[in-house]
């Protein structure tokens, strides 16, 4: 089951992403980010993006073996229909795209009483301002900093001045959501995205790509809280 709210992680949390893991090998290469805060798990079905990823039985396995709790990111067509199925598999957060959604608030409940987070994600060319009335249905946003589909793209700080806004909205209606970045994040651009009010970043090559995972992990938090202090 997913964690209570008493026991979720402190921001900045740091979620890698094992889209650049070795799928080969991914029961190890999970054990390797222990000290993180949740797996990133990308399910790309084809449609909604041009690549083709996990499916729930790859989750599934996924879900048995990992030693963080799963954050899923869903870039698929028709989430109304399939989102369910991954908290039903015990996917601590769900996050579905605004772009892909029929009723957005009516599966954020669904999903939070399946006992999952739900989050929402947009496009790096959607506006966020749809996003503001219903800011409490959610436990998370995830505003895309690359276009949704491969990893290892460049980081878009054009996306920052609407992350600022969402953060301003948020801080305005006293809701406690997560704001969570996903693409390019690394140790050149995790500290713009923080100052920028990310409290959760998803980092793909920037932790699987270092030698020593345990110590990026944990730079990547210090630079995130550096970050998000002005320092």
């Amino acid at each position: 089951m997913p964690a209570s709210r008493a026991e979720l992680p402190a921001a900045p949390r740091i979620n890698p992403s094992i889209l650049a893991a070795d799928f080969v090998n991914m029961q190890a290469d999970l054990a390797r980010i222990a000290t993180a805060d949740f797996a990133h798990v990308d399910v790309m079905d084809n449609h909604f993006v041009p690549n083709l990823t996990f499916g729930p039985q790859m989750v599934e396995r996924i879900q048995a073996t990992s030693p963080i709790p799963l954050d899923v990111h869903l870039m698929i067509t028709d989430p109304d229909r399939w989102a369910p199925g991954y908290a039903e598999l015990g996917a601590a957060s769900v996050t579905f795209h605004l772009e892909a959604a029929t009723d957005p608030v009516a599966l954020a409940r669904r999903l939070r009483s399946m006992g999952a987070r739900a989050g929402i994600a947009i496009k790096p060319g959607t506006a966020a301002e749809p996003l503001y009335d219903i800011l409490g249905e959610f436990d998370q946003i995830l505003v895309m900093t690359v276009e949704p589909g491969f990893g290892g793209q460049g980081f878009m700080p054009e996306t920052m001045p609407k992350l600022r806004a969402l953060a301003d909205e948020a801080k305005r209606r006293g809701s406690d959501v997560w704001l969570q970045v996903d693409g390019g994040i690394s140790d050149a651009t995790i500290a713009q995205a923080a100052a920028a009010g990310a409290d959760t970043f998803v980092a793909g090559s920037a932790v699987y790509g270092s030698q020593d995972i345990e110590a990026a992990v944990t730079r990547l938090r210090g630079l995130a809280r550096a970050g998000s202090l002005g320092g």
